[in-house]
């Protein structure tokens, strides 16, 4: 903006200095009507600055789309998730295993994530890592995300949602190829199984819930629970 706020101001201050009562050099109209060339120069200077403005919005807008594929050669791993009260639940359907509140990612590697919302509306955020985006219940979101470096990054819960909200937080944890795939194994052969009679546990209001995990996921939990196909959780309760 100042590339039309300051030349405005030192038109301004030119144009009184120019015109002052002492300057006899100044060239006074004092019946001037019209001037094809002054039009053209007040209309075009707004026109270039909104289409330049827009360009920029444009372009932006759709760089920054957060369901825009992130420029890879390697495959993105696929993640689901789904915010509880007031918890994470994080679902890797190619691996069918699941994970509460701890989000263990490869390095390098691009991360497709699928949100939804098992109760309120909420925000699923890694502010290290990318923008924020919202989750809804009986709605789908997408997100592109990357962990350039191995290391833990904190992800929270950016809108209000009750009583747990506070502490409605999760770490990423991202590791090398080789480490995720030897904890994706060890997930595997240890752990509850996540099925429907599970799932409806998850769904009763807990807070500051410990990470553990899933050894298996009911195949198409996810979509079940976007389709309302399962209950929807409590939410936080109201007053009148």
């Amino acid at each position: 903006m100042l590339a039309i706020v300051v030349p405005t101001l030192l038109a301004t201050l030119a144009f009184a200095w120019w015109f002052r009562a002492s300057n006899t050099h100044a060239r006074r109209l004092p019946t001037w009507a019209y001037s094809g060339r002054v039009e053209l120069i007040v209309w075009s200077i707004p026109t270039l600055v909104v289409f330049f403005l827009g360009g920029v919005a444009w372009i932006g807008a759709h760089e920054l789309d957060p369901a825009r594929p992130l420029d890879s050669s390697a495959k993105p791993l696929e993640i689901q998730v789904v915010s509880l009260d007031w918890k994470w639940l994080f679902i890797y359907p190619e691996q069918g295993i699941g994970s509460v509140n701890r989000l263990v990612v490869p390095a390098g590697v691009p991360l497709h994530f699928r949100i939804t919302s098992a109760s309120v509306f909420n925000v699923f955020f890694v502010p290290r890592l990318g923008s924020e985006i919202y989750s809804m219940y009986g709605m789908t979101t997408q997100l592109n995300l990357q962990a350039d470096r191995p290391g833990i990054y904190n992800g929270l819960s950016a809108h209000f949602s009750g009583d747990g909200f506070s502490d409605m937080s999760f770490d990423v944890q991202a590791v090398t190829r080789e480490q995720f795939s030897a904890w994706t194994s060890v997930v595997s052969t240890s752990g509850p199984e996540l099925d429907d009679a599970a799932y409806r546990g998850l769904l009763r209001q807990s807070q500051n819930v410990r990470p553990y995990t899933y050894r298996t996921v009911q195949r198409g939990l996810f979509d079940d629970i976007v389709t309302q196909k399962l209950p929807a959780g409590e939410g936080p309760p109201t007053e009148n």
